[in-house]
């Protein structure tokens, strides 16, 4: 089912199924941000990263001895989410643990993730509480899409991405099964505009580590609108277009990251997984502002 929140000037639409957005509309224009989900293209809008990030090595991960299979970036994108809080700024929805899930990840938890609209501003708020008795380990990470060009006439290559502070950048290569490869490639040097090309997706997603920026702005130099998103305290960034002339571009703030070729599988030593203690919880926010 598909809730809304509404203003002034804007409208957000959040599916239960994965708890995703879908839309995000500036009304006076009638201007979607949010990409639209060609299932020819890509066939999501702004998934939810939980419990893992990316991908695992042979899709398993080892915990106690034991083999689970994990699908790529988890299966809270699949699940359908309940909606346990409804304002008139804020959805708030809920997903727990259960038979499916105890099968593949053994650990009980409760997954909030709340969406709230402040004038232009969208903020993604993920909650994650252990409800288990022992320590949990997990990542979490959003992969919203966004519609570029934003206007009629204009191109991709008009867009950039704009980082806060001077950033010298190396992204994490992947392989052709969405793993670190280990090699890494210098994509921007001491600057802060990151130029938006097709190209860069032919090998995978931009992954970025320990970036000196908590925030950027996704624009153009033909227009003077603006997508600025913040994300303290995700040590992560992925930046991701299906190959090929893909009219959108994926800004992904992550908690976590895929695994590595060769690793061993064992959850408790995989990059980027928090452990987290018995009914203790993990909070983490990110923003879309429309300037």
């Amino acid at each position: 089912m598909l809730y809304y929140l509404q203003n002034y000037n804007f409208k957000v639409g959040v599916e239960s199924k994965g708890a995703e957005l879908q839309h995000f509309v500036k009304l006076d224009e009638g201007l979607e941000f949010i990409w639209h989900a060609d299932p020819e293209i890509w066939g999501s809008h702004a998934p939810n990263l939980f419990p893992i990030v990316g991908e695992l090595p042979e899709g398993t991960y080892t915990y106690e001895d034991e083999i689970f299979a994990l699908k790529r970036h988890g299966f809270a994108r699949h699940k359908e989410f309940k909606l346990i809080e409804e304002e008139e700024d804020k959805l708030v929805f809920e997903l727990e643990d259960d038979e499916e899930t105890l099968q593949v990840y053994p650990f009980k938890f409760r997954l909030l993730i709340a969406y709230k609209l402040e004038n232009n501003k969208l903020s993604v708020t993920y909650q994650v509480l252990n409800r288990d008795k022992k320590g949990m380990y997990f990542s979490i990470g959003g992969h919203p899409g966004f519609n570029v060009p934003f206007y009629a006439g204009e191109q991709y290559e008009d867009y950039f991405i704009e980082f806060d502070k001077e950033e010298t950048l190396h992204r994490y290569l992947l392989t052709d099964t969405g793993l670190q490869s280990g090699d890494t490639e210098k994509v921007l040097e001491h600057d802060r505009v990151l130029p938006l090309k097709h190209s860069y997706f032919e090998k995978d997603a931009l992954v970025f580590k320990n970036l000196n920026s908590e925030k950027l702005s996704l624009g153009s130099r033909t227009n003077q609108r603006r997508i600025e998103m913040t994300f303290e305290g995700f040590p992560y960034l992925g930046i991701w277009a299906k190959p090929g002339p893909s009219p959108y571009v994926c800004i992904e703030p992550w908690c976590g990251i895929a695994g590595r070729d060769g690793e061993s599988g064992e959850i408790d030593k995989k990059e980027g997984i928090h452990l987290l203690g018995p009914m203790h919880v993990f909070e983490r926010t990110f923003t879309m502002e429309i300037l």
